[in-house]
C-alpha cells in the first residue's frame, strides 16, 4: 500500500525524444505525489525507460533491467518498472525472462504511470503496451531531467519513411505531429523560464512535421513562429532528413538570428544501389545539391550527419565511394553506426549479410578518417571569435561549454579560459586559442586587455 511518500528514480536510456518522456513520466508521478530522487539505491521504485533501437541499445537496456532486478533481490528497492522502446517491442519477452519487473509499459502509455505504479504497491502486476496512437500535450505535467539552462521540445512522434534497416515504425507507429498551438504554448511556457538559454526542436524526423496532421510540410512556418516569441538565445533543430529539407526550410534557418546554423542531416550512405536497399527515396546526386545548396545559403554553417557501415550487400567499392564522400564533402560533425540486424524489417531478410568482422574494420576506418577530418574542420577556428554557452566549472579559471555548432550530448566541447567567474547558461565570447581534433580551446575575450 501506499504511504504517500514512496520515493521514486528514473533511468532513462537512449536518445533524447526517450528523455522527454522520462520527464513526462516523473512529471505525472512528481503530480501524484511521490518523491524524485536522482539515484536508484536511494529509491523506493525504479523506473527504467528503455531503448531498442539498435542491438547495443537493446543490450544497454537488458543489462540495466537486470541490475535493477538484482537490488530488488537484495531487498534495495521494493519495485521494478520498465517502459519505453524495449518494453514496446519484448513485453512478453520481459514478463517471461524477468519476473522481477512489476510492470510493463509501452511507449503510448506514460500517462498510466500513477495507476501503475499504485498497482504494483498494491503487489497487482501491471501491463499496458498499446499500439502507438497519441503525442504528448503542453498539458502534460513534465520535470525536466537536462541542464536548467536548456530543454528539448518533441513535435511529433513516430515515423513515416520506413528505411528498410530501421525498426522505428514498428516500436513508434506512424507519424503523429502535435499541433502548432500545443506546441507553441510549450514554449510560451518556456520563454518564461529565463534560465532556458537553448531549446532543442526534436522528432524522430524533424522535416516530415505537419504531413499527417496539415498535409503539408509546416517545419520551417512552425519555426518562424516560435522565434517570433523570442523564447530562448539559441534554437537548435535535430534529426532533419534530407530528402524533405526543403528551400523554404533554408531560407527560414538563414534569416532567423536565433536558430543555430547547425544541420543535423543523417545521409546513412551515399552509394545508390545501397540508398535504394535503405529506401532513403533520395539519391547521390540530390544529397550533394542539398548540400552545396546548404553552404552557399548559410553562412558558416555546421553540418553534422550519420552514416551506416556494414548495410548488407556493401561492397567494397561500395564502403570506399562512402568515405571519399565524406573525405570530400568535409562534414563538421559525424556519427557512424554499425549496420544492426533488426527483426521484422525489411533488411533483416536481406541476403550477403556482411560479417560482424568486416563491420568492426570499416567502421574503426571511418573514424579514422573522420577524425583527420574533425582536427581539419576545428583548425579553421584557430584565432575566430565565437560566441560560447558555458555549462561547467572544470578547474580553477577552466569551464567547459559549448559553440552553437556543438548540440548537447553528442558533439564536441569547447574548454573556456576566464579569469572572470562564469556560471552554467551563461553566453559568453571567446577567442580560439588553440584546436584539437575534436574540441576547442578558448579564452573570454573580456580578460583580454
Amino acid at each position: 500500500m501506499r504511504s504517500k511518500r514512496e520515493r521514486v528514480a528514473i533511468i532513462s536510456l537512449g536518445c533524447a525524444r526517450n528523455l522527454v518522456d522520462s520527464e513526462l513520466i516523473i512529471g505525472r508521478l512528481k503530480a501524484a505525489g511521490f518523491v524524485i530522487v536522482e539515484d536508484a539505491d536511494s529509491s523506493d521504485i525504479v523506473i527504467i525507460n528503455t531503448c531498442a533501437f539498435i542491438e547495443d541499445a537493446k543490450i544497454e537496456s537488458i543489462e540495466t533491467i537486470l541490475k535493477a532486478s538484482n537490488l530488488k533481490k537484495e531487498k534495495r528497492i521494493r519495485k521494478l518498472v520498465v517502459c519505453g522502446c524495449l518494453a514496446q517491442r519484448y513485453c512478453q519477452q520481459l514478463k517471461k525472462d524477468i519476473p522481477e519487473i512489476d510492470a510493463i509499459l509501452g511507449v503510448d502509455n506514460f500517462k498510466s504511470i500513477s495507476k501503475a505504479v499504485n498497482a504494483i504497491l498494491s503487489d497487482e502486476k501491471f501491463i499496458a503496451v498499446n499500439t502507438p496512437s497519441a503525442i504528448c500535450s503542453d498539458k502534460d505535467p513534465r520535470l525536466f531531467l537536462t541542464p536548467s539552462y536548456y530543454a528539448y521540445v518533441k513535435i511529433a512522434e513516430g515515423c513515416q519513411n520506413h528505411c528498410s534497416y530501421c525498426a522505428i515504425y514498428n516500436i513508434r507507429g506512424r507519424l503523429r505531429s502535435r499541433a502548432v498551438s500545443s506546441i507553441i504554448s510549450e514554449v510560451k511556457a518556456l520563454a518564461h523560464d529565463k534560465r532556458k538559454a537553448e531549446l532543442n526542436i526534436i522528432a524522430q524526423d524533424t522535416t516530415s512535421y505537419g504531413m499527417d496532421r496539415y498535409k503539408r510540410l509546416m517545419l520551417p512556418k512552425l519555426l518562424s513562429k516560435i522565434c517570433q516569441l523570442k523564447p530562448s538565445h539559441w534554437i537548435r533543430l535535430l534529426y532533419a532528413h534530407p530528402r524533405h529539407f526543403t528551400d523554404d526550410l533554408i531560407d527560414t534557418i538563414a534569416r532567423e538570428d536565433a536558430i543555430c546554423k547547425y544541420i543535423d542531416l543523417p545521409i546513412q550512405h551515399i552509394n545508390n544501389r545501397i540508398l535504394t536497399k535503405m529506401n532513403r527515396r533520395i539519391k547521390r546526386e540530390e544529397i550533394e545539391a542539398l548540400i552545396k545548396k546548404i553552404r552557399t545559403r548559410i553562412p558558416d554553417v555546421a553540418l553534422r550527419t550519420s552514416v551506416i557501415v556494414g548495410f548488407p550487400g556493401e561492397t567494397k567499392k561500395e564502403f570506399s565511394e562512402l568515405l571519399d564522400f565524406i573525405k570530400q564533402i568535409q562534414f563538421e560533425r559525424l556519427g557512424a553506426f554499425i549496420y544492426s540486424r533488426e527483426e521484422d524489417t525489411p533488411a533483416y531478410s536481406f541476403k550477403q549479410q556482411v560479417a560482424k568482422q568486416v563491420k568492426n574494420r570499416r567502421l574503426d576506418k571511418l573514424m579514422r578518417l573522420q577524425q583527420e577530418v574533425s582536427k581539419d574542420v576545428n583548425a579553421r577556428f584557430l584565432g575566430k571569435r565565437l560566441e560560447a554557452l558555458v555549462e561547467a566549472r572544470s578547474g580553477k579559471g577552466i569551464y567547459t561549454g559549448r559553440t552553437q555548432y556543438d548540440a548537447p550530448e553528442v558533439d564536441g566541447t569547447v574548454f573556456i579560459h576566464s579569469k572572470k567567474s562564469l556560471a552554467p547558461g551563461q553566453f559568453v565570447n571567446i577567442e580560439i586559442t588553440d584546436t584539437l581534433e575534436y574540441d576547442l580551446v578558448g579564452k573570454n575575450i573580456k580578460d583580454c586587455p
